[in-house]
């Protein structure tokens, strides 16, 4: 009988794919495996790194809605971000078998990621942002283990690490920046101190404030139910043509209706006073700007000034809006628009301006794109001449005009010109906004006929930046992020920068539209009010009408010849070239570089022989002593070269000048004995040098920029060193250049003296 066998079948293996996803489910299970305790309370890092990141965000780009509103959206988005993309990166980390803690990991990927996208798009050149995302994304993964290990009670180990993690950036802030600036010496010069008040001091008149406004205002009670006067609206329509409907959602209103909205400071009494109108730049829409000037308005009211600061923000920038096209050109038109409705004010009975606006004496002042466009107003016939606001705004004489870190753009191909108008530009050299001196530009383009008696001035100060002379601009130049990386070590307080602002201000206004003549020499020579300015290095101009003309080197490119005569020179190298900015490129006007290469015991000189037309034109005016600008060149050399932190770079030239007359009697004057001649501020914004070249497509590159001093060397100084000399009858001007390797720059070289008609002075 045979064995029967019975066969069971064989067990089936599942699929390869089966096989996988059971893997990957596993896996996927298992996400959390190794975030033990100490890594979750870990995470504290990652989130605080978002939460920071989307903080300076959103303080950046303002919703609009407030402050508090904002950081909590910053707050929701870090924690949804991260804990979207956290998580979905762990999963992804233990689908790959990493066996590190996942979520931990996933998180601080995030931040890092989150971190890199926001600087990169916040204008940091990639490797830069790549290099600040990684860096902290470092510190902020380990003071999240730092938090996870004292709260495991490993306490010894948390709080080395945390001390490491707060030790890391306090060492890059207090490393400084390498930059150099020099100090004004302690000694400066003969120049007299001015016998006055000081003009930054508040003044004898009582005042008050108010606004005028549309009445309408969705933001602010003080253009709606508390404004004192209703005024018009405009309609831009005829020069905006983009003005997206977020715009309107936001303010209520388009281009065709915009509100005439202002502040106004009054002095009491019957008047009339000089008005002053003050106009902001380009900030944050969301962040109002025009009450930043009120420290100039009281002080400006108190010294017997109307003093109006105008609402432009919605002209300004939004990150959800942008900004309207043919901004500048409005900004521009409502000042007209603003002089028109307060025209209208003057004349209407119980209106606090009625009776009480001298059209006489106006004068604009602005800051920023303001100061561009307030100097585009006093020229508004270049854009405006078939407009009915200008016809309107013909009462009113522009005479003086006042720029604080101005923009100096071409609009329609064009540049305001300033012709027998009052000019004063304030600049500093750590503007990390407008960083080119663009004022010096308009300074240039202001010219006077020769019967007058206004005149310009410039003021570049080392140690001021952009924002703070505007008080509810804050404290930094850029908005964050990219503005965290600048520097704000060497920045000078906000209250010794704004009582700069104050001096100069006050004073011009009061030379200018009040005839007080004693405040002049503060825009002549700078020492003169150092009794009521901040310690800082100051570098001036000025020019006015009794300016008589020499040599400017903008007539031709030939070297040899200037305005007012001939030119030779010997143991120099000496061209004529274009003055540049930061970014090296041109302020639209030339000087002559002139650099030592004589042997030492040799001669090197720059001379000019003057037109036998220039003399008589001495005679005529009754000129009191030689005027030139220049530049200190030394430091070009050193452009490439680190910056010692201990000394500066370079030393100052040593110059001197040398007058001849008619019978070759000579008078040699040293310049330092009249003025000593300041190193320029060679300046770094960011906080470390390796990130100078690498924020904001690299517009930090150069250290510093031709910035000209003015210098006025009385006769009466020749006169000491030779008695004999004959002023009157000068016939040649000699520089001297003493010491190996001095350059310098000069331009506008002339004669300085009493106001004389322009018809009494010839040049051939």
């Amino acid at each position: 009988m045979g064995m029967e066998l019975e066969y069971a079948p064989a067990p089936q293996r599942r699929s390869l794919h089966k096989r996988l996803l059971g893997v990957l489910a596993r896996r996927i299970r298992e996400t959390y495996r190794y975030d033990t305790q100490i890594w979750r309370t870990a995470l504290s890092g990652p989130w605080v790194l978002c939460f920071l990141a989307f903080t300076a965000v959103v303080l950046g780009i303002p919703t609009g809605f407030g402050t508090a509103a904002d950081i909590l959206l910053a707050t929701v988005a870090a924690t949804t971000m991260l804990a979207l993309a956290g998580n979905i990166l762990a999963v992804l980390l233990s689908l790959i078998g990493l066996r590190v803690p996942r979520l931990y990991a996933g998180s601080l990927l995030t931040a890092l990621g989150i971190i890199l996208f926001i600087l990169y798009y916040a204008d940091l050149e990639l490797e830069a942002a790549a290099a600040v995302a990684v860096l902290a994304a470092l510190l902020g993964g380990l003071g999240g283990l730092a938090v996870g290990l004292l709260r495991s009670r490993r306490i010894a180990p948390g709080l080395l690490l945390a001390a490491l993690v707060i030790a890391s950036p306090l060492a890059f802030s207090i490393q400084g920046n390498g930059d150099a600036v020099p100090e004004e010496p302690a000694d400066s010069g003969n120049a007299s101190a001015i016998q006055a008040a000081n003009p930054g001091e508040p003044g004898d008149y009582a005042y008050y404030s108010f606004t005028y406004g549309s009445g309408r205002d969705l933001h602010r009670k003080e253009y709606s139910s508390e404004a004192s006067l209703i005024s018009s609206a405009v309609d831009a329509s005829a020069y905006i043509t983009s003005w997206p409907t977020l715009r309107t959602v936001f303010w209520g209103f388009n281009s065709s209706s915009l509100p005439l909205n202002a502040r106004v400071w009054m002095p009491e009494g019957t008047g009339p006073y000089p008005l002053v109108l003050m106009v902001h730049g380009n900030h944050m829409m969301e962040k109002y700007s025009e009450g930043g000037y009120a420290y100039l308005g009281e002080q400006l009211a108190s010294r017997g000034f109307i003093a109006v600061s105008l609402d432009e923000n919605f002209l300004n920038y939004s990150a959800w809006s942008g900004i309207p096209d043919n901004d500048f050109k409005v900004r521009t038109w409502m000042i007209l628009k603003h002089l028109q409705q307060i025209g209208q004010f003057a004349e209407q009975s119980g209106s606090p301006f009625y009776h009480k606006v001298d059209y006489t004496r106006t004068a604009l002042l602005g800051h920023s794109r303001g100061g561009q466009a307030v100097a585009m107003a006093a020229d508004a016939g270049r854009w405006f001449k078939n407009d009915p606001a200008l016809a309107a705004t013909k009462q009113f004489h522009i005479k003086s005009v006042i720029a604080l870190a101005p923009t100096d753009k071409a609009i329609d191909d064009q540049q305001a010109r300033l012709l027998d108008v009052n000019y004063l530009t304030l600049q500093g050299a750590r503007d990390g906004d407008v960083h080119d001196f663009y004022g010096d530009r308009q300074y240039i383009r202001s010219t006077y006929t020769g019967d007058t008696s206004a005149f310009k001035s410039s003021l570049y100060i080392a140690d001021a930046n952009h924002s703070q002379f505007n008080t509810d601009w804050g404290l930094y130049d850029q908005t964050f992020p990219a503005g965290l990386f600048l520097s704000r070590s060497d920045i000078m307080d906000g209250e010794e920068q704004r009582q700069i602002a104050k001096v100069y201000v006050s004073a011009f206004l009061e030379t200018t539209l009040q005839k007080k003549e004693e405040y002049r020499d503060l825009f002549r020579d700078y020492r003169s009010g150092l009794q009521w300015l901040p310690d800082t290095a100051y570098y001036s101009r000025f020019q006015s009408g009794d300016y008589i003309p020499v040599a400017t080197f903008d007539e031709d490119r030939n070297r040899n010849t200037v305005t007012g005569g001939t030119a030779d020179a010997q143991g120099v190298t000496w061209v004529e070239e274009v003055a540049k900015d930061r970014e090296s490129k041109s302020k639209a006007t030339h000087g002559i570089l002139l650099k030592r290469t004589a042997e030492e015991g040799k001669d090197a000189f720059y001379h000019i022989k003057l037109k036998d037309s220039v003399s008589r034109n001495l005679a005529l005016s009754e000129a009191e002593g030689l005027t030139f600008s220049m530049a200190n060149r030394n430091a070009d050399d050193n452009e490439d070269t680190d910056v010692d932190d201990e000394e500066f770079p370079s030393v100052s030239p040593d110059v001197e000048v040398e007058l001849t007359d008619s019978n070759d009697i000579t008078a040699l004057l040293s310049l330092d004995e009249v003025m000593d001649i300041l190193p320029l501020p060679q300046t770094r914004f960011t906080l470390i040098p390796w990130l100078e070249e690498r924020v904001s497509d690299g517009k930090y590159g150069e250290l510093s920029e031709a910035v000209f001093q003015t210098y006025e060397l009385p006769f009466e100084r020749f006169l000491e060193e030779e008695p004999e000399l004959e002023p009157d009858k000068l016939t040649e001007i000699t520089f001297y250049l003493q010491q190996a390797g001095d350059q310098i720059m000069l331009d506008d070289i002339g004669f300085y003296g009493k106001a004389t008609g322009s018809e009494d002075l010839q040049l051939d």
